[in-house]
This record gives C-alpha cells, structure tokens and sequence, in this order.
C-alpha cells in the first residue's frame, strides 16, 4: 500500500481525515479516487475538472515531482503540497 499525506489545510474540512492514509492504488490518479470515495468532496479541493491537478496543488511520489498519470509502487509515498502565493 502507498503511504499519501495531505496538507493539514485539507483535514478540517472533512469529518475524520487523518494527515497520513494507506491506499492501494496503481496511480496518483487512483489514489485520489479512493481518498474521493472516502471522503466525497476531497477531489475537488485537489483537481481540475478535466482531470488535472489544481494550479497550487503539487504531488511528489518518492520525491519526484507527480502528474495523476504517475504510477505507484506498493511502498510508494505520496505527498500532496498546497502551495501557498499572494503578495
């Protein structure tokens, strides 16, 4: 299972969303399907329609930068990064 942690922005918005989540996905995309199916609502906070990953949301998998087409391995860790702009 892929290990995806969330930003801490996006856990009080949905009833018992912990930070850290087990998934069992092939792709980025997959595992937030599964987040999705959790907790409805969460893939909008994170994706276009489309689909595409919103503009301030960044997806590293082991380190490297991610699209939703990224595939994940069974110890694959996930990160979802809210970037923050504004002046």
């Amino acid at each position: 299972m892929a290990e995806v942690q969330l930003p801490a922005t996006l856990t009080p918005l949905f009833d018992g969303l912990p930070r850290r989540v087990e998934i069992d996905a092939a792709t980025v995309a997959d595992a937030l399907a599964e987040l999705e199916q959790r907790w409805p609502g969460l893939c909008d906070r994170l994706c276009e329609p489309g689909p595409a990953l919103r503009q301030h949301i960044h997806v590293y998998v082991d380190r490297e930068r991610a699209q939703l087409e990224t595939k994940l391995e069974p110890r694959s860790r996930v990160h979802v990064v809210a970037a923050i702009s504004g002046g």
